[in-house]
Protein backbone atom coordinates (compact mmCIF):
# COMPACT_ATOMS: atom_id res chain seq x y z
CA UNK A 1 0.00 0.00 0.00
CA UNK A 2 2.93 2.15 1.27
CA UNK A 3 4.39 1.74 -2.28
CA UNK A 4 0.78 2.56 -4.11
CA UNK A 5 0.68 5.90 -1.86
CA UNK A 6 4.21 7.35 -2.61
CA UNK A 7 3.38 6.31 -6.44
CA UNK A 8 0.07 8.95 -6.50
CA UNK A 9 2.06 11.54 -4.50
CA UNK A 10 4.99 11.39 -7.47
CA UNK A 11 2.21 11.54 -9.86
CA UNK A 12 0.52 14.68 -8.72
CA UNK A 13 4.03 16.18 -8.43
CA UNK A 14 4.85 15.39 -12.13
CA UNK A 15 1.50 16.36 -13.09
CA UNK A 16 1.73 19.89 -11.02
CA UNK A 17 4.74 20.60 -12.36
CA UNK A 18 4.01 19.67 -16.12
CA UNK A 19 0.45 21.85 -15.84
CA UNK A 20 3.25 24.76 -14.08
CA UNK A 21 5.32 24.95 -17.33
CA UNK A 22 2.31 24.07 -19.90
CA UNK A 23 2.48 27.29 -22.53
CA UNK A 24 -0.57 26.39 -23.90
CA UNK A 25 -4.38 25.03 -23.78
CA UNK A 26 -3.07 21.72 -26.44
CA UNK A 27 -0.18 21.12 -23.91
CA UNK A 28 -3.30 21.10 -21.34
CA UNK A 29 -5.54 18.95 -23.11
CA UNK A 30 -2.37 16.80 -23.30
CA UNK A 31 -1.90 16.80 -19.61
CA UNK A 32 -5.34 15.92 -18.79
CA UNK A 33 -5.53 12.60 -20.93
CA UNK A 34 -1.79 11.51 -20.04
CA UNK A 35 -3.15 11.96 -15.89
CA UNK A 36 -7.09 11.70 -16.07
CA UNK A 37 -8.04 10.31 -19.14
CA UNK A 38 -10.14 6.96 -18.89
CA UNK A 39 -6.32 5.10 -20.00
CA UNK A 40 -4.53 7.71 -18.32
CA UNK A 41 -1.86 7.28 -15.25
CA UNK A 42 -3.82 8.12 -12.33
CA UNK A 43 -7.24 5.50 -13.54
CA UNK A 44 -4.49 3.09 -14.48
CA UNK A 45 -3.21 2.62 -10.75
CA UNK A 46 -6.64 2.60 -9.47
CA UNK A 47 -7.64 -0.37 -11.08
CA UNK A 48 -5.48 -2.26 -9.54
CA UNK A 49 -6.82 -1.41 -6.56
CA UNK A 50 -8.60 -4.74 -7.01
CA UNK A 51 -5.18 -6.62 -6.08
CA UNK A 52 -5.11 -4.30 -2.79
CA UNK A 53 -6.56 -6.18 0.90
CA UNK A 54 -10.37 -4.82 1.26
CA UNK A 55 -9.34 -3.12 4.08
CA UNK A 56 -6.52 -1.27 2.47
CA UNK A 57 -8.75 -0.52 -0.43
CA UNK A 58 -10.37 2.95 1.14
CA UNK A 59 -6.95 4.64 1.83
CA UNK A 60 -5.86 4.36 -1.54
CA UNK A 61 -9.14 5.61 -3.34
CA UNK A 62 -9.35 8.19 -1.25
CA UNK A 63 -5.63 9.09 -1.94
CA UNK A 64 -6.48 9.01 -5.85
CA UNK A 65 -10.07 10.84 -5.79
CA UNK A 66 -7.77 13.51 -4.01
CA UNK A 67 -5.01 13.47 -6.70
CA UNK A 68 -7.41 13.74 -9.64
CA UNK A 69 -9.02 16.79 -7.53
CA UNK A 70 -5.95 18.72 -7.71
CA UNK A 71 -4.68 17.73 -10.95
CA UNK A 72 -8.38 19.06 -11.76
CA UNK A 73 -8.22 22.58 -10.11
CA UNK A 74 -4.80 23.15 -11.52
CA UNK A 75 -5.50 22.54 -14.92
CA UNK A 76 -8.25 24.49 -14.60
CA UNK A 77 -6.60 27.65 -12.74
CA UNK A 78 -4.10 27.37 -15.82
CA UNK A 79 -6.30 27.65 -18.46
CA UNK A 80 -7.74 30.62 -16.70
CA UNK A 81 -4.11 32.56 -16.56
CA UNK A 82 -3.83 31.64 -20.34
CA UNK A 83 -6.81 32.89 -21.68
CA UNK A 84 -6.43 36.06 -19.07
CA UNK A 85 -2.57 36.40 -20.69
CA UNK A 86 -3.83 36.04 -24.40
CA UNK A 87 -6.39 38.91 -23.85
CA UNK A 88 -3.80 41.11 -22.49
CA UNK A 89 -1.19 39.98 -25.40
CA UNK A 90 -2.93 39.71 -28.23
CA UNK A 91 -4.92 42.37 -30.61
CA UNK A 92 -7.54 44.26 -28.55
CA UNK A 93 -11.21 44.46 -29.19
CA UNK A 94 -13.13 47.17 -29.03
CA UNK A 95 -16.36 46.21 -28.22
CA UNK A 96 -18.14 49.94 -29.06
CA UNK A 97 -16.40 49.95 -32.30
CA UNK A 98 -19.79 49.40 -35.27
CA UNK A 99 -20.09 46.20 -37.17
CA UNK A 100 -19.63 46.03 -40.87
CA UNK A 101 -22.20 47.50 -42.73
CA UNK A 102 -24.13 44.29 -44.45
CA UNK A 103 -23.96 44.68 -48.47
CA UNK A 104 -27.98 44.59 -48.94
CA UNK A 105 -30.87 45.03 -46.70
CA UNK A 106 -33.57 43.19 -46.84
CA UNK A 107 -36.63 45.40 -48.34
CA UNK A 108 -40.02 45.33 -48.87
CA UNK A 109 -40.59 44.72 -52.04
CA UNK A 110 -42.25 47.58 -54.42
CA UNK A 111 -45.99 45.88 -54.74
CA UNK A 112 -45.95 45.93 -50.58
CA UNK A 113 -44.78 49.33 -50.11
CA UNK A 114 -47.37 50.96 -52.79
CA UNK A 115 -50.05 48.75 -51.38
CA UNK A 116 -49.24 49.72 -47.93
CA UNK A 117 -49.06 53.11 -48.68
CA UNK A 118 -52.59 53.21 -50.27
CA UNK A 119 -54.03 51.85 -46.95
CA UNK A 120 -52.81 53.64 -45.31
CA UNK A 121 -54.12 56.54 -46.76
CA UNK A 122 -57.45 55.33 -46.58
CA UNK A 123 -57.43 54.10 -43.23
CA UNK A 124 -56.74 57.92 -42.28
CA UNK A 125 -59.82 58.72 -44.35
CA UNK A 126 -62.14 56.68 -41.92
CA UNK A 127 -62.04 53.00 -44.02
CA UNK A 128 -61.60 49.96 -42.42
CA UNK A 129 -59.59 46.97 -44.61
CA UNK A 130 -61.81 43.69 -45.83
CA UNK A 131 -60.63 40.34 -46.57
CA UNK A 132 -62.55 37.44 -48.54
CA UNK A 133 -61.07 34.65 -50.59
CA UNK A 134 -59.14 33.95 -53.52
CA UNK A 135 -60.76 31.01 -54.85
CA UNK A 136 -64.24 32.49 -55.20
CA UNK A 137 -67.94 30.89 -56.37
CA UNK A 138 -69.99 33.18 -59.59
CA UNK A 139 -72.95 34.58 -57.28
CA UNK A 140 -70.19 36.93 -55.58
CA UNK A 141 -67.49 37.58 -58.47
CA UNK A 142 -70.45 38.16 -61.23
CA UNK A 143 -73.96 37.97 -60.46
CA UNK A 144 -74.68 40.33 -57.15
CA UNK A 145 -72.39 42.67 -59.43
CA UNK A 146 -74.79 42.61 -61.56
CA UNK A 147 -72.61 40.81 -64.44
CA UNK A 148 -75.38 38.11 -66.23
CA UNK A 149 -74.14 34.92 -67.76
CA UNK A 150 -73.58 36.38 -71.17
CA UNK A 151 -71.25 39.01 -70.14
CA UNK A 152 -67.79 39.07 -72.03
CA UNK A 153 -66.11 39.54 -68.65
CA UNK A 154 -67.23 35.78 -67.74
CA UNK A 155 -65.53 34.70 -71.53
CA UNK A 156 -62.97 31.72 -70.47
CA UNK A 157 -60.32 33.97 -72.19
CA UNK A 158 -60.75 36.46 -68.56
CA UNK A 159 -61.58 34.16 -66.26
CA UNK A 160 -59.82 30.85 -64.65
CA UNK A 161 -62.39 29.01 -63.95
CA UNK A 162 -62.01 25.90 -61.26
CA UNK A 163 -65.05 24.08 -61.96
CA UNK A 164 -68.25 25.18 -64.28
CA UNK A 165 -71.47 24.31 -62.69
CA UNK A 166 -70.33 22.84 -59.71
CA UNK A 167 -72.53 21.42 -56.62
CA UNK A 168 -71.79 23.48 -53.70
CA UNK A 169 -73.13 23.27 -49.68
CA UNK A 170 -76.61 24.25 -48.74
CA UNK A 171 -75.14 27.61 -47.51
CA UNK A 172 -74.21 29.08 -50.58
CA UNK A 173 -76.74 31.39 -52.90
CA UNK A 174 -77.00 29.06 -55.04
CA UNK A 175 -77.08 25.42 -55.31
CA UNK A 176 -74.99 24.99 -58.21
CA UNK A 177 -72.48 27.64 -59.66
CA UNK A 178 -69.11 28.60 -61.26
CA UNK A 179 -65.84 27.99 -58.99
CA UNK A 180 -63.05 30.48 -60.22
CA UNK A 181 -60.13 32.38 -58.98
CA UNK A 182 -61.52 35.73 -58.13
CA UNK A 183 -61.01 38.57 -61.18
CA UNK A 184 -62.07 41.64 -58.96
CA UNK A 185 -61.88 41.99 -55.24
CA UNK A 186 -65.48 43.76 -55.68
CA UNK A 187 -66.63 40.08 -54.73
CA UNK A 188 -65.61 40.74 -51.11
CA UNK A 189 -67.61 44.06 -51.19
CA UNK A 190 -70.74 41.88 -51.77
CA UNK A 191 -69.46 39.36 -48.78
CA UNK A 192 -69.79 42.05 -46.24
CA UNK A 193 -72.86 43.90 -47.69
CA UNK A 194 -74.76 40.19 -47.06
CA UNK A 195 -73.23 40.03 -44.05
CA UNK A 196 -73.48 43.94 -42.11
CA UNK A 197 -76.26 46.40 -42.29
CA UNK A 198 -75.40 49.80 -43.73
CA UNK A 199 -73.59 51.69 -43.09
CA UNK A 200 -70.33 50.38 -44.88
CA UNK A 201 -67.24 52.32 -45.62
CA UNK A 202 -64.61 49.89 -46.37
CA UNK A 203 -61.26 49.19 -48.93
CA UNK A 204 -60.74 45.43 -50.08
CA UNK A 205 -56.63 45.14 -50.96
CA UNK A 206 -55.85 41.69 -52.62
CA UNK A 207 -54.63 39.54 -55.24
CA UNK A 208 -56.64 39.13 -58.41
CA UNK A 209 -56.98 36.77 -61.62
CA UNK A 210 -57.33 37.17 -64.78
CA UNK A 211 -56.26 35.24 -68.13
CA UNK A 212 -54.04 38.20 -69.85
CA UNK A 213 -50.12 38.62 -70.14
CA UNK A 214 -47.65 41.26 -71.99
CA UNK A 215 -45.86 44.00 -70.69
CA UNK A 216 -48.75 46.07 -68.81
CA UNK A 217 -50.54 42.75 -67.67
CA UNK A 218 -50.25 40.23 -66.04
CA UNK A 219 -51.97 36.48 -64.36
CA UNK A 220 -51.93 37.67 -61.30
CA UNK A 221 -51.97 41.30 -60.06
CA UNK A 222 -53.26 43.57 -57.02
CA UNK A 223 -56.57 45.30 -56.63
CA UNK A 224 -57.94 48.05 -53.81
CA UNK A 225 -61.71 48.06 -54.05
CA UNK A 226 -63.50 50.96 -52.41
CA UNK A 227 -67.20 50.80 -51.16
CA UNK A 228 -68.77 53.58 -48.80
CA UNK A 229 -72.58 53.08 -48.11
CA UNK A 230 -74.71 55.79 -46.48
CA UNK A 231 -77.70 57.89 -46.58
CA UNK A 232 -77.65 60.34 -48.98
CA UNK A 233 -73.80 59.80 -50.67
CA UNK A 234 -73.66 61.83 -53.89
CA UNK A 235 -71.17 61.41 -56.96
CA UNK A 236 -69.58 64.72 -55.30
CA UNK A 237 -68.48 62.64 -51.82
CA UNK A 238 -66.73 60.57 -54.77
CA UNK A 239 -65.04 62.90 -56.90
CA UNK A 240 -63.92 64.29 -53.13
CA UNK A 241 -62.48 61.07 -51.81
CA UNK A 242 -60.61 60.25 -54.66
CA UNK A 243 -58.76 63.60 -55.55
CA UNK A 244 -57.67 63.30 -52.02
CA UNK A 245 -56.15 60.21 -52.75
CA UNK A 246 -54.34 61.29 -55.55
CA UNK A 247 -53.06 64.02 -54.38
CA UNK A 248 -51.62 61.93 -51.01
CA UNK A 249 -49.78 59.78 -53.24
CA UNK A 250 -48.62 61.74 -56.27
CA UNK A 251 -48.77 64.98 -54.78
CA UNK A 252 -51.03 68.46 -54.62
CA UNK A 253 -50.21 69.14 -57.97
CA UNK A 254 -51.49 66.53 -59.58
CA UNK A 255 -54.37 67.00 -61.96
CA UNK A 256 -57.03 64.99 -62.07
CA UNK A 257 -60.18 64.96 -64.03
CA UNK A 258 -63.50 62.24 -64.24
CA UNK A 259 -64.95 61.01 -67.53
CA UNK A 260 -68.29 58.88 -68.29
CA UNK A 261 -67.88 54.85 -68.50
CA UNK A 262 -69.62 51.88 -67.97
CA UNK A 263 -69.37 49.17 -65.37
CA UNK A 264 -71.84 46.82 -64.92
CA UNK A 265 -72.20 47.28 -61.00
CA UNK A 266 -72.19 51.25 -61.23
CA UNK A 267 -74.61 53.80 -62.51
CA UNK A 268 -73.50 56.61 -63.50
CA UNK A 269 -69.82 55.19 -64.12
CA UNK A 270 -66.76 56.94 -64.76
CA UNK A 271 -62.98 56.42 -65.51
CA UNK A 272 -60.82 59.09 -63.59
CA UNK A 273 -57.51 60.34 -65.00
CA UNK A 274 -54.93 62.21 -63.43
CA UNK A 275 -52.13 63.99 -65.13
CA UNK A 276 -49.15 62.54 -66.18
CA UNK A 277 -46.40 62.08 -63.91
CA UNK A 278 -43.81 61.74 -66.89
CA UNK A 279 -44.56 64.97 -68.87
CA UNK A 280 -46.61 66.72 -66.40
CA UNK A 281 -49.46 67.02 -68.76
CA UNK A 282 -47.12 68.48 -71.35
CA UNK A 283 -47.42 65.64 -73.81
CA UNK A 284 -45.64 62.82 -74.46
CA UNK A 285 -45.36 58.88 -75.25
CA UNK A 286 -46.00 57.52 -72.43
CA UNK A 287 -50.01 59.56 -72.36
CA UNK A 288 -49.80 59.14 -76.03
CA UNK A 289 -49.46 62.93 -76.56
CA UNK A 290 -52.76 63.82 -74.59
CA UNK A 291 -51.51 64.65 -71.15
CA UNK A 292 -53.57 62.26 -69.45
CA UNK A 293 -52.99 58.69 -68.11
CA UNK A 294 -56.24 56.57 -66.55
CA UNK A 295 -55.62 55.68 -63.31
CA UNK A 296 -58.89 54.07 -62.25
CA UNK A 297 -62.39 53.31 -62.35
CA UNK A 298 -65.27 54.23 -59.95
CA UNK A 299 -69.06 55.24 -60.02
CA UNK A 300 -72.71 55.25 -58.05
CA UNK A 301 -73.38 51.40 -56.68
CA UNK A 302 -76.09 50.58 -58.98
CA UNK A 303 -79.35 49.70 -57.20
CA UNK A 304 -79.76 46.36 -58.55
CA UNK A 305 -76.82 45.58 -56.31
CA UNK A 306 -78.44 46.63 -53.18
CA UNK A 307 -81.61 44.63 -54.18
CA UNK A 308 -78.88 41.37 -54.23
CA UNK A 309 -77.29 41.86 -50.96
CA UNK A 310 -80.58 42.96 -49.44
CA UNK A 311 -80.39 47.02 -48.84
CA UNK A 312 -83.24 49.19 -49.35
CA UNK A 313 -81.90 51.38 -52.63
CA UNK A 314 -84.50 54.18 -51.86
CA UNK A 315 -82.80 54.34 -48.49
CA UNK A 316 -79.32 53.73 -49.30
CA UNK A 317 -77.03 55.56 -51.36
CA UNK A 318 -73.36 54.94 -51.76
CA UNK A 319 -70.29 54.79 -54.45
CA UNK A 320 -67.38 52.13 -55.14
CA UNK A 321 -63.92 52.48 -56.94
CA UNK A 322 -61.18 50.11 -57.98
CA UNK A 323 -57.71 50.48 -58.67
CA UNK A 324 -54.75 48.55 -59.57
CA UNK A 325 -52.12 48.45 -56.80
CA UNK A 326 -49.40 47.69 -60.12
CA UNK A 327 -50.75 50.87 -61.85
CA UNK A 328 -50.10 53.12 -59.35
CA UNK A 329 -46.58 51.88 -58.75
CA UNK A 330 -45.46 51.88 -61.87
CA UNK A 331 -46.88 55.74 -62.78
CA UNK A 332 -45.16 56.62 -59.01
CA UNK A 333 -42.15 54.88 -59.75
CA UNK A 334 -41.68 55.44 -63.35
CA UNK A 335 -41.39 51.77 -64.03
CA UNK A 336 -42.59 50.96 -67.75
CA UNK A 337 -42.62 47.30 -67.62
CA UNK A 338 -45.35 45.26 -65.14
CA UNK A 339 -43.16 42.18 -65.34
CA UNK A 340 -40.29 43.74 -63.31
CA UNK A 341 -42.54 43.43 -60.62
CA UNK A 342 -42.84 39.35 -60.58
CA UNK A 343 -39.21 38.34 -61.95
CA UNK A 344 -37.26 38.84 -58.98
CA UNK A 345 -34.15 40.85 -60.21
CA UNK A 346 -32.17 42.19 -57.37
CA UNK A 347 -30.85 45.03 -59.29
CA UNK A 348 -34.02 46.09 -59.70
CA UNK A 349 -35.65 45.26 -56.09
CA UNK A 350 -32.06 47.18 -54.38
CA UNK A 351 -33.57 50.31 -55.84
CA UNK A 352 -36.86 50.01 -52.96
Amino acid sequence: MEEILARLEEIEKEALSAIEIAHNQEALEEIRVRYLGRKGIVNAILRGIKDVPPELRPTIGQKGNEVKEKIQTALEQRLKALKQAELSTGPRLDITLPGRRAYFYGTLHPITQTLREICDIFLRMGFEIAEGPDVEVGFYNFDALNIPPHHPARDMHDTFFVAKEAKLSPHFPKEKDDILLRTHTSSIQIRVMKNQPPPVRIIAPGAVYRCDADVSHTPMFHQVEGLLVDKNVSFTHLKGILTAFMEAIFGEKIGVRFRPSYFPFTEPSAEMDISCVICGGKGCRVCKGTGWLEILGCGMVDPAVFIQVGYDPEEWTGFAFGLGVERIAMLKYGIDDIRLFFENHLRFLRQF
